[in-house]
């Protein structure tokens, strides 16, 4: 059976897997979500983390959870292929779940407010 990391541990150091997820997140994170915001009811959600994960008060662990879950989303092969209809975005939602509830406690309102003002922005147009 595999051991489970301690997220908590302090000798847990990936910067080089953490600053490829956010150069992916940073580049492609946007062009996804306009592509697909009328297929899933978690874009708000996704903004969200999007706007904590790149902010410079979000704590390194939070930020490295947060930008897997976001670059798990953009990645156009994961378990569930985003093109099957009703059921291609279901993982991506349990995974960007899962990460939001892990840091919670670092989701501001600050960030959820610019996901609804963003996101009123890109329905707008």
């Amino acid at each position: 059976m595999t051991k489970v990391p301690d997220l908590k541990d302090d000798t847990i150091n990936l910067p080089a897997v953490v600053s490829q997820n956010e150069n992916t997140v940073r580049s492609r994170f946007w062009p996804k979500i306009i592509k697909v915001l009328a297929k899933i009811p978690f874009a708000e959600k996704a903004i969200a983390a999007y706007y904590c994960a790149l902010d410079p008060k979000t704590p390194p662990r939070a930020k490295a959870i947060l930008l897997a879950a976001l670059a798990y989303f953009i990645m156009p092969i994961d378990v569930i292929p985003d093109f099957l209809a009703g059921l291609g975005f279901t993982d991506d939602m349990a995974v960007l779940a899962t990460a939001i509830s892990l840091i919670k406690s670092h989701m501001t309102d600050e960030h959820l407010e610019k996901a609804q003002v963003r996101l009123k922005e890109l329905t707008d147009q």
